[in-house]
């Protein structure tokens, strides 16, 4: 009988988990660059003493659906769309090195290129700093120029090159904060990515979230949880008409 039960109780836990990423993939539908989160699920031991005769459901890390987005054409010179396996570097709250496909670009009051969250973007020689400028615009190969505020003639200036990588053999998995990182842990950077068409300027990578097929996805696990409850309460049941026998007897 307690098997019964604790199957079903860890079926609809791990349902419940896999509710909570269906919502974080929707609540993101609109965030450029933005990669679905994937769950998976597996029959695991319940450790201690004795014949291992009882499993339950644990979730576990599914990676991130890692196709393109669509394209969204902006105009604007700071949105970047990167080439299929390109990643942006930019430095998390730590002071470490991370990689984002979130190309919506800006300055900020002093002049610091940075992600839409927050996150500085990297260059050659670290954070990128922009001098003020009349225009700026961002090359195919990370290359940053400006027109210097006040510069007649409109001579461009290249200011730096964006740290652009290539990702690792090794794949890269998704932080708790939201950026990528190597998947394999002696792996403290990603290799920088060649030269060439790296980038599309005044474009976006929409987030691959399928709306319709999340919503979908999250009724059958609504349906599934409903399933799991109504066996925990079945196996209750029969606990309590067991317990009614043998007071009988």
């Amino acid at each position: 009988m307690d098997r019964l039960l604790y199957v079903a109780m860890s079926g609809a836990s791990r349902t419940l988990q896999a509710q909570a990423t269906i919502s974080h993939n929707i609540a993101n539908a609109s965030t450029a660059g933005f990669k679905a989160a994937l769950v998976h699920s597996e029959a695991a031991p319940v450790a201690g003493p004795g014949l291992q005769t009882r499993v339950h459901a644990q979730a576990t890390a599914g990676g991130f659906d890692a196709s393109a987005g669509q394209l969204q054409h902006t105009g604007q010179p700071l949105d970047l769309a990167l080439r299929p396996g390109m990643w942006l570097a930019v430095q998390a709250a730590d002071g470490s090195e991370a990689y984002t496909r979130a190309g919506d670009l800006q300055l900020d009051p002093l002049g610091q290129l940075q992600t839409r969250a927050g996150q500085a973007v990297l260059g050659t020689g670290g954070a990128v700093g922009v001098p003020p400028a009349q225009s700026i615009a961002v090359g195919a190969d990370g290359t940053l120029s400006i027109v210097p505020l006040g510069l007649g003639g409109g001579v461009a200036v290249e200011v730096d090159t964006l740290r652009v990588v290539a990702e690792p053999p090794g794949g890269l998995q998704r932080g708790p904060d939201g950026l990528f990182r190597p998947a394999i842990a002696d792996e403290a950077v990603a290799p920088p990515a060649g030269a060439g068409d790296l980038l599309l300027s005044g474009a976006l990578e929409a987030s691959n979230v399928n709306v319709a097929g999340a919503l979908v996805e999250m009724i059958a696990q609504q349906r599934q949880f409903e399933t799991q409850v109504q066996l925990m309460k079945k196996a209750d049941e029969n606990a309590q008409r067991t317990a009614e026998l043998l007071r009988l007897r």
